[in-house]
């Protein structure tokens, strides 16, 4: 979400600003920023340190912290020695080119109210990707499920919805572009409304821009997962099988604390109609070890569910405490720092193990990949991504002229011949 937000912040910046791969030579810098966890805020601080040291050497260079810590620390920015010049939150973007203004005159640039309209829809992101072929669609803004551990309704403000035309139409735009994959982004997607439109009928509507491009979606919420949404990813082959849900936790008692409005049962309900009517579709999760008062019963809950659900892969955290959350209010950060580390490591290790069993089954298997690039280790090796959301390593052949038979952005079949707990190793057919 961060990603296309800077690409809405580069369009709304382009008739004043070039971009630059290298911050050294930059006249301006916006560092954009996430306040779901601690430890993503203490990586923000320490790159602002290192660019305001940067900044004193090229006593010209502006420098701005833009996105949700914007939103929740602007008093304690601007009261910092990080020599901040502008403090712009995530609704207040399109003020960039007046604030930069005020700067010029030798003022701070502040603007952080959140609003209950904008979605950016009418800007036309600045794509920034290097591949070209994978594209980000932003379809909605804000949060109100009020998580109890969570910041996001409070650096994001309220929920609401793109105009889903504007949606349909952008990614049109990004087909004749020659874009093979767009992921549309919201903090909860299922919720997702515009008039008569929810969101099962927007990806229905996405998908029938055109079959060779690949849909995807991030993030769902299971207590808005409908049996309509999963009855539209089965009935469109470019729909990709995959499906991230989050779960939080496997305990009933610790998913009532976190305000997770669903159960376990509902949860794995959820789970077995995405079988019923997609056997093959990869399911991918969140996991918080050691949120407030969790026991070890809580833990083997947890523990339990994962190994019910045989998670393709996950991202697996220890609680954060974020202040101003209902948790920070009402609940006491009581789980030790070490019996938090533990369970998360007994959590990792089990997913590894998952993993590594869920990628084993696909050996034999064939997939359709979008090729993405070179691999890392091996020059003469491509990767690619299978519907499922799974890395497809395998042998690029050398055509007579030299080049290589598959470049990036084709759609190739790869058998899969062997595996690690993360990549599908394969060759192409």
């Amino acid at each position: 979400m961060n990603f296309a937000d800077s690409e809405i912040l580069v369009s709304i910046l382009k008739d004043q600003y070039d971009t630059t791969q290298d911050y050294a030579q930059a006249d301006l810098i916006l560092v954009n920023t996430c306040s779901i966890r601690d430890h993503a805020e203490q990586r923000v601080f320490n790159r602002l340190k290192e660019f305001a040291a940067l900044k004193k050497k090229r006593p010209g260079m502006k420098l701005g912290l833009v996105g949700c810590m914007a939103e929740r620390l602007k008093e304690q920015l601007l009261d910092s020695d990080l020599d901040i010049d502008l403090v712009v939150g995530p609704d207040a973007y399109r003020s960039l080119p007046r604030l930069l203004s005020q700067v010029e005159a030798g003022q701070k640039g502040i603007d952080t109210l959140l609003s209950e309209d904008e979605t950016y829809e009418d800007i036309l992101p600045v794509r920034l990707g290097t591949n070209r072929i994978s594209a980000f669609i932003s379809i909605m803004r804000g949060c109100q499920n009020y998580c109890s551990y969570c910041v996001v309704p409070y650096t994001r403000g309220r929920e609401r919805s793109r105009d889903a035309g504007t949606i349909v139409d952008e990614a049109r735009s990004l087909v004749d572009q020659g874009y093979k994959e767009v992921t549309l982004l919201g903090q909860n997607v299922n919720s997702y409304k515009d008039g008569d439109v929810n969101f099962a009928e927007l990806m229905r509507r996405v998908a029938s821009v055109s079959p060779s491009l690949r849909i995807r979606f991030s993030t769902s919420h299971p207590k808005d997962l409908s049996d309509e949404l999963i009855a539209v990813m089965a009935a469109y082959p470019n729909i990709c099988r995959s499906i991230h849900l989050p779960v939080q936790s496997g305990s009933s008692v610790m998913l009532k604390k976190m305000n997770r409005k669903y159960d376990r049962e509902w949860y794995l309900d959820r789970i077995r109609a995405i079988r019923k009517a997609m056997p093959d579709c990869g399911i991918s999760t969140d996991i918080i070890a050691g949120f407030c008062g969790e026991t070890e019963e809580d833990h083997k809950q947890t523990l339990s569910l994962m190994e019910e659900v045989g998670y393709d892969f996950a991202f697996m955290f220890k609680y954060s405490e974020r202040p101003g959350t209902f948790a920070s209010r009402h609940y006491p950060d009581d789980i030790p720092e070490e019996v938090k580390l533990r369970r998360l490591n007994e959590i990792i290790n089990l997913q590894q193990h998952l993993s590594h069993e869920s990628n084993k089954r696909d050996v034999g298997k064939r997939f359709e990949i979008l090729v993405e690039g070179e691999s890392k280790k091996n020059k003469a090796q491509y990767f690619g991504r299978n519907s499922q959301n799974k890395v497809v390593v395998f042998d690029n052949p050398v055509l007579p002229d030299g080049s290589f038979r598959y470049q990036v952005g084709d759609y190739a079949v790869a058998e899969v011949t062997g595996c690690t707990p993360a990549t599908l190793l394969g060759r192409t057919l």
